[in-house]
């Protein structure tokens, strides 16, 4: 049996990591077996951190809303209680744009409430 050259599918595996490293410092961009394992770990935090950002873009929406609604007068629980049983549509991310940007239009929504 014929002897198996390597050079071809080993250099583009390995490149596609070299690539992935890239802007990494020292050995973890120029070495593979540094790369690799370092590439491995970057792309775990990646799939965690995507996790985390939805999870601190919700509680920044809420606070947003409850600092809103604590300046008309009510608590973020009772405001979106009421929200909840007048059957409104607007999700945490629009009530918190609402109350950063235009403040008056969410007094004007607190107000349609009671």
């Amino acid at each position: 049996m014929a002897r198996v050259r390597r050079g071809f599918k080993a250099r583009r595996r390995r490149n596609k990591i070299l690539k992935r490293a890239k802007g990494f410092q020292f050995d973890r961009r120029r070495k593979f077996r540094h790369a690799a394992q370092t590439v491995v770990r970057a792309m775990h935090y990646s799939y965690i951190g995507r996790k985390l950002l939805k999870r601190d873009m919700r509680r920044l929406w809420i606070q947003r809303i409850s600092a809103a609604s604590k300046t008309v007068g009510s608590s973020y629980s009772k405001f979106m209680g009421a929200l909840k049983k007048k059957g409104s549509t607007l999700n945490r991310k629009m009530l918190s744009e609402i109350a950063a940007r235009d403040f008056e239009g969410f007094k004007a929504i607190e107000q349609s409430l009671h």
